[in-house]
């Protein structure tokens, strides 16, 4: 039963050159898939790799995924203004007759406010490339570990459904084989009704009693109900042990299971069949509340 859970976790770490990367993966219940997003300024480039590989690799849930990039080491380089070194320069010139025309010394230029600029050496192609590569790279190993954990708890949800669909069909069996369903008892119990009717009557037309008789005897008769709870099992246990993303169906199949088991505790003229009734329907909302935790 290759179930998967939509609630997990996984983290995954890898270096490129002087960065650090590390994603951070968390999912949980969602009527669909939903991706919240986290990447650093800049790296929105990436947006679309990165919904493709969570697309290709699960159809339900909300998932955050958050990138975390650091530096190992920084590396600086110190970058000439040409523009205001000449304008410098040119006043210098121009004021040569009254300043010390002595030449320029390099701490008296690092002194000149937007002379020299010391900033981070930007990443070549090359180095970008590298890194862009090696961030999805462990984008990847995260999405694999996050889908084994999915998995891992779909397959634990996977033995607890199919306890709770034997169950339901241990209960419907037993509202199956309950005396009051037999026809005989059907017949005994409105044969008991229509006398205390008649004790109580000065003038009822026959005819019109026999039909009314008939009529409560087929609404008293829970046999199309059991044969759908047995087919409800049957298309459960089916896709319980075909695997994939089930949930949505099994979802269908829980409503379907408490439609029965409402229809059947409404008919029900028996303590015993009222009573399996009720315990279908505390089984059957146990199901659903699992089965919303399904991909």
């Amino acid at each position: 039963m290759n179930l998967q859970s939509m609630t997990g976790f996984a983290r995954s770490e890898a270096a490129e050159g002087r960065y650090r990367i590390v994603w951070e993966l968390r999912s949980v219940n969602g009527k669909g898939l939903d991706l919240r997003l986290r990447l650093p300024n800049g790296f929105e480039r990436l947006e679309t790799d990165v919904r493709r590989q969570v697309s290709e690799q699960f159809s339900r849930g909300n998932l955050q995924a958050t990138l975390t990039l650091t530096l190992s080491e920084t590396k600086l380089e110190a970058v000439v203004n040409r523009d205001a070194l000449d304008a410098v320069l040119a006043l210098r010139a121009e004021l040569g007759d009254v300043v010390d025309p002595a030449p320029l010394r390099m701490d008296t230029l690092l002194g000149l406010r937007g002379i020299v600029d010391i900033r981070e050496v930007e990443d070549g192609e090359g180095e970008v490339a590298a890194r862009d590569a090696a961030i999805l790279s462990c984008l990847s190993d995260a999405l694999t570990a996050l889908r084994e954990m999915r998995q891992s708890e779909g397959r634990a949800l996977a033995q607890v459904l199919a306890g709770q669909v034997a169950q339901i069909a241990a209960l419907a069996a037993i509202v199956e084989a309950d005396p009051s369903r037999t026809p005989e008892e059907i017949a005994r119990r409105l044969s008991q009704q229509v006398a205390t009717v008649l004790q109580d009557a000065s003038v009822l037309d026959p005819a019109r009693l026999h039909a009314e008789v008939a009529l409560l005897a087929t609404k008293a008769d829970l046999r199309e109900e059991i044969d759908r709870l047995k087919a409800h099992v049957a298309a459960a246990t089916e896709l319980l042990e075909k695997g994939g993303p089930i949930g949505r169906r099994l979802d269908f199949l829980a409503q379907e299971f408490n439609r029965e088991s409402n229809t059947i505790c409404s008919k029900s003229n028996s303590a015993a069949v009222t009573a399996a009734g009720l315990d279908l329907k505390v089984v059957i909302d146990q199901f659903r509340e699992q089965v919303q935790n399904l991909e």
